[in-house]
């Protein structure tokens, strides 16, 4: 059984490797190509391994040495469709998010709230800032190893992961502890100060 966890794991991995690999490579290549070449390639690509490859089986077959099985057979069975409920759901939800995105925007643009407009501006400003630093294909590019990869890191690296975060947090923690009871220390004298002056005021 833990024979079969680990080949399992193995084969996700190297499933995984592949899929960052052709992600990375097709977002690379929208640099130099436009999306339509950058598709028509990829296609080209698949099609130059499944093409000889069904032929192949197509000769084994006419020669009696394959009784007929489609190479691709797996992926043919594969059923992607969605039933009625599912698709009714699912443009539900996309029309739901549409309608919340406007009607933030139009919140936010019409200063509905004073404080949440001034953010959106702080946002906008700095997103003026890193669109003249890098490209939005850039980004993207960083997110998708971002997210390949941070996984991975942290399963490997998870104790000191935890290490290092006690280690940084330890004394942001202490500071906010402090200042929390000088706080508390400071209200208690100025409610010891009125108090003392009221008392003088009576008398």
């Amino acid at each position: 059984k833990h024979t079969k966890v680990m080949l399992l794991d193995k084969y996700n991995m190297r499933k995984t490797g592949f899929v960052f690999t052709g992600l990375v490579v097709g977002l690379a290549s929208l640099f130099q190509l436009s999306a339509i070449t950058v598709l028509s390639h990829v296609c080209l690509g698949i099609m130059c391994v499944t093409f000889p490859l069904r032929l192949y089986y197509k000769l084994l077959e006419l020669l009696r040495w394959n009784p007929g099985v489609h190479p691709f057979q797996t992926y043919l069975d594969y059923d992607n469709s969605l039933t009625d409920k599912e698709t009714v759901v699912l443009v539900e939800e996309v029309v739901l998010l549409i309608a919340f995105a406007v009607t933030e925007i139009k919140r936010l643009l019409f200063i509905e709230n004073v404080i949440d407009s001034i953010k959106f501006v702080v946002l906008l400003y700095l997103l003026s800032y890193v669109g003249v630093l890098t490209t939005g294909l850039t980004l993207v590019i960083a997110v998708v190893i971002a997210v390949f990869s941070l996984p991975l890191l942290y399963k490997k690296q998870q104790v000191r992961f935890f290490c290092s975060m006690k280690s940084c947090l330890s004394p942001i923690f202490n500071s906010f502890v402090a200042c929390y009871y000088l706080c508390d220390l400071f209200l208690s004298f100025l409610l010891c100060v009125k108090l003392v002056a009221a008392n003088k005021k009576y008398i």
